[in-house]
């Protein structure tokens, strides 16, 4: 039997979400908690009401209470220097990181804070990084009092350790935006000033003109030349220091040769050169990269522990005092208090107080772990059952996590020892134009000598591989934005060309193809009365089980009686009375004895009832939507493995959804997991899917490493892409379209040749004039453009099918 839970019908005005609690009002609007509630009114009574006017519920759900003096550390004048990147005698510039910002109304409020808090100057909002950057008076308020300022109205700011460890405010490399904008302008001006040459036919009226127009060319291209194509003769030139020809080694050339004849035919005043033709390509090359080379601003790929620890820790003095202290400030023998859902920093042996740790997102484990007095607590685990009290035992540097990460093979970033097919193909394309170069050379010299010069930098200047260039940066683009359209994060092109490549997928399994922190629960047995019902979840909230929660939310809400004489039995279950009513829940062998039945799929709980059991929970992981068809799909192409920190205890039910020739590991530390990646890597391009800290290694090992978020702005590990949860159906189709990459520049360089076809018969008769150049490179260019955005979009098609 499954029960069925009625859904309520009132909304939150604040947040949105479901009204349970009744009673919760103000001014005729009803609140899902006094959190909300008190939100509403600190907006109302500064008349800022329009906030609800932008959005329906827009607010953030304020259930989770903030406790007094979680911001003490702000007020520590080291950790204000490090977090501040700006101030003078009167005012202080800061950034916060604020992932529960969402909507226009967000926006509106964020920059609306100097009504809240009279210190704060001005905000500013980057919605798409999700920080405020604030500049306050110092002399009228403190850096803690405007995190309190947020975090009332529901941003609390996310503060890590890695916050001091790094810049806060980096610079933004404009380089590439300047080169850009000086080989548009020099060239838009280059083809204007060469217009009147075109139309003649190279016969101008007032040869004067044409003197002064050339020279005038000549200088609007040495910008382009010395600056604009720097990164070309920059990367051509470490390439062959290494012994490596790569792309811009003869796209480098092309521009030198460009150049050259065209300053020789300019300061001879035999020609006008072909500086529309090197400046035009520069363009198109500088945008085609730009384009590649964007990466989704929100998303760190490169995070580390630091980004996942908390920046403030409260420490116990011998005198019961507490006080805030940065984490980094941490020393051996030094009394933590850890409140409800707060990150242990470091190694640390429990002291007082029930402490139920989450070790999920570092081991893998998918239940928390019930720890007693004396036992060690291991840093990065996340205690869900109250505060507890810790003595530290080792520095956060010295921590089993901090030197796990320290790890020489967890900090190496991977050696991709693959060379780019558009390498290779850029270096058989050299020697096949130079061998055309040759051969027009050696005819020129039987039959006319005078044109040899002519005609190789003729064929070097309309048969450079700037064509290729385009198609790979022009088609990566595309693809990396129509990827982020699907939540498909990629740290750069590379990625795309390393995924299509694959033939090995290893999936974790707690919070990969698992949703976090979700179950799917049925109860089997008599059917509960609505009073049973309610003493069976009074009981259950007695206990920080994770079972005990999970019932809890399962169950209709009611309010909680009184437990009396509860007792709970480590490793068994839990048992009190209620009304004089006998209430025990737990294992079988707790409730049955010795008539304990086997269940092979999930945890149960039993419940008994007055000495008589009534029943069980069965309690499943909730397995992501569409994980059989994805398996399915995937294993006709690559093989599939699984590779879990978690127990084996499911291992049955997933070779039903896996086959019972996949090879599963489960019980693996990080090291574990990284050592079985370094295996299969001999034999196999492996990609590798995560989602947690103890996959961090794994992940970045793996040819391909993807870290499966279900929020994009929360932490995830080091890795190459970040894959939104809600999308994780689409994972076959996300790689199949990574493999067209290939077919798209092969098709469009197809074309590319087609152009230089035309004009290489120009080039090898020694009469390609600037006019032909000039109107082959846009139309072969933007013709490229075209190809590779047409084919992109074509590909795509397959993606919105899945989709819908």
């Amino acid at each position: 039997m499954s029960l069925v839970i009625r859904k309520p019908i009132v909304t939150c005005f604040h947040c949105g979400e479901d009204v349970i609690t009744e009673g919760i009002t103000s001014n005729d609007k009803h609140f899902c908690c006094t959190g909300c509630k008190t939100v509403y009114e600190i907006i109302n009574k500064n008349q800022m009401c329009e906030y609800y006017d932008l959005s329906a519920s827009p607010g953030i759900n304020q259930q989770t209470k903030i406790r007094e003096g979680k911001f003490d550390f702000l007020d520590d004048a080291p950790i204000i220097d490090k977090l501040v990147h700006f101030k003078d005698q009167t005012y202080y510039h800061v950034t916060f990181y604020l992932p529960q910002m969402h909507c226009m109304s967000c926006i509106w409020i964020l920059e609306h804070l100097h009504k809240l808090n009279a210190g704060i100057s001005s905000s500013t909002v980057n919605f798409i990084k999700k920080e405020v950057t604030l500049i306050y008076k110092h002399s009228q308020t403190t850096l803690k009092e405007v995190a309190k300022t947020l975090t009332r109205i529901g941003y609390e700011p996310h503060i890590s350790l890695n916050d001091i460890n790094t810049t806060k405010i980096k610079k933004y490399d404009r380089s590439r935006i300047i080169k850009l904008g000086i080989a548009g302008f020099c060239f838009g001006n280059i083809m204007m000033l060469s217009f009147p040459d075109y139309f003649s036919l190279g016969t101008l009226e007032n040869p004067e003109l044409k003197h002064w127009f050339n020279y005038l060319n000549l200088i609007l291209s040495l910008p382009v030349f010395f600056y604009a194509a720097s990164e070309f003769f920059i990367s051509g030139y470490k390439g062959l220091k290494q012994g490596f020809l790569n792309i811009d080694a003869p796209i480098a050339l092309a521009i030198l040769i460009t150049f050259l004849r065209s300053v020789y035919e300019i300061g001879s005043a035999s020609g006008v050169g072909y500086l529309d033709s090197m400046s035009g390509i520069v363009f198109f090359m500088l945008i085609g990269r730009y384009f590649q080379n964007r990466t989704h601003q929100r998303i760190s790929f490169d995070r580390d522990y630091t980004s996942y620890f908390p920046l403030g820790v409260s420490v116990i003095h011998p005198d019961g005092n507490e006080t805030q202290i940065s984490v980094a400030d941490l020393k051996v023998g030094h009394r933590i208090k850890i409140h409800n859902d707060e990150i242990i920093p470091a190694d640390s042996i429990l002291f007082l107080g029930k402490a139920t740790i989450d070790y999920s997102f570092v081991s893998g484990e998918s239940l928390a772990v019930e720890k007693s007095i004396g036992e060690i607590i291991y840093a990065g685990g996340k205690q869900t059952s109250g505060a507890i009290e810790l003595e530290v035992l080792k520095e956060v540097s010295q921590s089993y996590l901090t030197q796990l990460w320290n790890n020489a093979a967890f900090k190496t970033k991977k050696e991709v020892v693959t060379v780019s097919f558009i390498h290779r193909i850029s270096r058989y394309f050299t020697y096949a134009l130079f061998s055309v170069a040759l051969l027009a050379a050696s005819y020129w010299f039987i039959y006319d000598a005078s044109k040899i010069w002519n005609t190789i930098t003729s064929v070097l200047i309309v048969a450079c591989p700037c064509a290729l260039l385009l198609s790979a940066t022009f088609t990566n683009g595309n693809m990396i934005r129509i990827l982020n359209k699907y939540k498909l994060y990629v740290k750069n092109a590379a990625v795309i060309e390393r995924m299509a490549a694959i033939d090995t997928v290893v999936f974790d399994k707690t919070g990969t193809i698992t949703e976090q922190g979700k179950s799917d629960i049925i109860f089997c047995g008599e059917d509960l009365t609505p009073l049973q019902q309610q003493f069976i979840r009074s009981l259950a909230n007695q206990s920080k089980h994770p079972l005990s929660k999970s019932i809890v939310s399962f169950l209709p809400f009611s309010p909680s009686l009184p437990v009396k004489a509860y007792k709970e039995w480590k490793g068994f279950g839990v048992e009190g009375f209620i009304n004089t009513v006998s209430i025990k829940m737990g294992s079988a062998e707790f409730i049955l004895g010795s008539k304990s039945p086997k269940v092979n799929v999930g945890s149960t709980v039993y419940i008994s009832i007055n000495g008589a059991c009534v029943g069980y929970f069965l309690i499943n992981t909730k397995y992501r939507n569409g994980l059989a068809e994805i398996v399915m799909q995937l294993k006709k192409q690559v093989q599939v493995k699984i590779l879990s920190g978690d127990n084996d205890s499911e291992a049955a039910y997933l070779k039903t959804i896996f086959g019972r020739d996949t090879e599963m590991h489960f019980n693996q530390k990080p090291e574990d997991k990284l050592r079985y990646i370094q295996q299969l890597q001999k034999q196999h391009r492996v990609l590798m899917i995560g989602d947690g800290l103890n996959d961090a290694g794994a992940l970045m090992q793996s040819d391909v490493g993807i870290a499966i978020s279900d929020d994009t702005n929360n932490f995830s590990p080091a890795c190459d892409a970040v894959l939104s949860g809600k999308n994780f159906n689409l994972l076959n189709e996300l790689i199949c379209y990574c493999q067209k990459e290939k077919l798209i520049i092969y098709a469009s360089f197809a074309l590319s040749i087609a152009y230089n076809f035309i004009g290489l018969y120009f080039a090898v008769m020694g009469d390609l004039k600037p006019v032909i150049a000039a109107i082959l490179m846009p139309i072969s260019s933007i013709s490229i453009i075209l190809l590779t955005t047409g084919l992109s979009s074509l590909f795509e098609f397959k993606l919105k099918k899945s989709k819908v």
